[in-house]
């Protein structure tokens, strides 16, 4: 298989590096275990760059995409300036979102396998807030989040800033076109000095400019580009599954595959174990590995895999690296990844050893949009297909199980079996042999029979929601690109303004509020509108409107301590009949 991974995620099977190799950039022995263990061997262009910098205790600024290998250009330095015996926050990330916080803690939570005592907590909007205060009053030397939810701790107190010494921003351009520009000032005003800052930007607008000028000593600036990739050799699909149906739509994909074993990709520790737990409880021969399993026990699950004793893995981006496993036919994308090169190291765990690979995504009707950079990316169009139904599953089975009933004749030894059904056929004369055969052949497949459908049945999702339209990759439909979008991803005709039930007297801040929404609703930041916070609720203008997957999901989420339970607005606009408080509304922007 030819399948080209590019050079910002090293890998322990790719050749050997004739340029500067992860041991000559300077590293503590630790960190360099570390780094061997997850099978890194070449450091990207960003992390040959920044890396020595940042160990030297130099600022730097880093204009990079996403996808060039930026967490651990900056992760591995963090943790060579960190004390893992002081119990104390010592380094600070701040990232855009939810889904990067915990992707950046779970990264940077790998690289400190061998830095016993040192513990990295990942904070956010839209979690339970009391979980992550218990942590920190725990100790722990590493913080990643997002900039409102860092905020919150840090007007509670929970987070205490004195023995800050490393200070990351990572994916600077978004969090400040997100509205997150007040709250990043106010996170760096926090920090004492002196202090170390790295900040990650794909692009540098002035805004980004005068952040660097104001708040970093004499910085180191660093400018990379990202490689392409291409993928000819690996057949790749994707389904469009809301999340709360994915593992039934994952365990029909496996029931009727045929691939020898498969690897299930998703974006957290906490979603391996889930999904690990789920599939076993569902008969499947599967385990999961994550950051949190020991390398020992890790290497134990891969030998199951390679000798045939385990047929799916359900593995984190992280703890997959270096896998190398022939009998790997099927790669599921579970969790679409933020980076396009991301996905291309996935896929290449299949095909090997001049096999078919076969590679699916699914993607929520909130990440359609990431399908078209994944293509620019491989340079491959991803091809749409069904989900399998129940009785696509049955059909299967019984393939398989009547393909064997020839070999199993010729072996003989049938002489009870067939005395057994004669007998059944004349207690019951008004039964055929055939089917006899048929409710056999049923049960021999584990079904069941039918049952009642309910409304969380995925097909009828899928159909309520029209989220599984045709897509063609010439096909010019009616309208612009952004209102195209929107009326794929959420439901039509749906009202632009909603209302949460938390508000000034809660603590709300702006970003608390679009964290929330885009690590919870599926939505980026230029979905979201004006956003108007009154004493006990806030309103927020969503003009594509949000799907009931959505709804639900935040329905659920907690910020400032509340649930949000979101719904839509019924009462008068601000400024047309609405009762304000004293003070006025807070005003922001998504």
């Amino acid at each position: 298989m030819s399948t080209s991974v590019p050079s910002d995620l090293p890998t322990s099977d790719s050749p050997t590096p004739a340029g500067p190799t992860f041991a000559d950039l300077g590293l503590p022995p630790a960190l360099g275990r570390a780094v061997a263990d997850l099978g890194f061997v070449t450091p990207s262009g960003i992390q040959a760059q920044a890396i020595p910098a940042l160990l030297q205790g130099r600022d730097i600024v880093g204009v990079a995409q996403t996808g060039t290998g930026k967490t651990a250009a900056f992760g591995l330095p963090l943790l060579a300036s960190v004390d893992p015996e002081l119990a104390a926050v010592q380094a600070v990330v701040l990232t855009p979102t939810r889904e990067l916080a915990m992707q950046v803690a779970d990264a940077i939570q790998s690289f400190a396998t061998h830095l016993p005592g040192l513990g990295v907590l990942a904070v956010y909007g839209g979690a339970p807030f009391l979980p992550q205060q218990r942590a920190l009053s725990r100790g722990v030397q590493v913080v990643v989040g997002t900039p409102g939810r860092v905020l919150d701790h840090l007007d509670r107190r929970t987070l205490k800033m004195d023995a800050v010494r490393y200070l990351v921003l990572d994916e600077a351009d978004e969090m400040l076109r997100m509205g997150f520009a007040e709250d990043v000032e106010r996170v760096l005003e926090a920090t004492p000095r002196p202090r170390q800052v790295a900040l990650f930007s794909a692009t540098m607008p002035p805004a980004i400019r005068r952040v660097a000028d104001q708040h970093l000593e004499r910085p180191v600036e660093i400018t990379v580009a990202r490689q392409s990739s291409t993928v000819t050799t690996v057949r790749q699909t994707y389904a469009v599954v809301p999340h709360r149906h994915k593992i039934g739509a994952l365990s029909r994909v496996l029931a009727v595959s045929d691939a020898d074993a498969a690897i299930v990709f998703v974006r957290t520790r906490g979603a391996a174990e889930e999904v690990g737990s789920a599939l076993v409880e569902k008969g499947i021969s599967a385990a999961y590995i994550s950051g949190d399993v020991a390398q020992a026990e890790r290497e134990k699950i891969v030998e199951r895999l390679r000798s045939g004793a385990l047929d799916v893995l359900v593995a984190t981006d992280v703890a997959a690296r270096g896998l190398d496993v022939d009998r790997i036919g099927l790669v599921v994308n579970y969790d679409v990844p933020r980076e396009p090169e991301t996905y291309v190291h996935r896929i290449g765990r299949t095909g090997r050893a001049g096999r078919q690979g076969e590679a699916l995504a699914f993607v929520t009707p909130s990440e359609q949009s990431r399908l078209r950079l994944i293509e620019r990316t491989t340079r491959s169009p991803l091809e749409q297909i069904t989900i399998p139904s129940p009785a696509d599953v049955s059909a299967h089975r019984v393939e398989r199980l009547l393909a064997r009933t020839a070999e199993r004749a010729q072996l003989g030894r049938l002489d009870m079996y067939t005395t057994a059904i004669e007998a059944h056929l004349a207690a019951h004369p008004d039964v055929t042999p055939v089917q006899l055969l048929a409710v056999l052949t049923a049960l021999a497949v584990g079904d069941e029979g039918p049952v009642a459908r309910t409304g969380d049945d995925l097909d009828d999702a899928l159909q309520r929601a029209h989220l599984a339209p045709a897509r063609g990759h010439d096909d010019h439909r009616d309208g612009p690109p952004r209102e195209r979008r929107r009326a794929e991803t959420h439901i039509a005709g749906g009202p632009p303004r909603w209302r949460v039930a938390v508000g000034h007297r809660d603590g709300l801040q702006p970003g608390a509020l679009v964290g929330a929404l885009t690590g919870e609703g599926g939505l980026s930041g230029k979905d979201l509108g004006k956003i108007d916070i009154f004493g006990s609720f806030a309103l927020v203008d969503i003009p594509g409107g949000l799907s009931p997957e959505a709804v639900d999901r935040l329905a659920r989420t907690r910020v400032a301590g509340r649930p949000l339970r979101i719904r839509v607005d019924t009462g008068p606009r601000p400024g047309h009949g609405a009762s304000r408080p004293s003070h006025g509304p807070h005003r922001g922007r998504g």
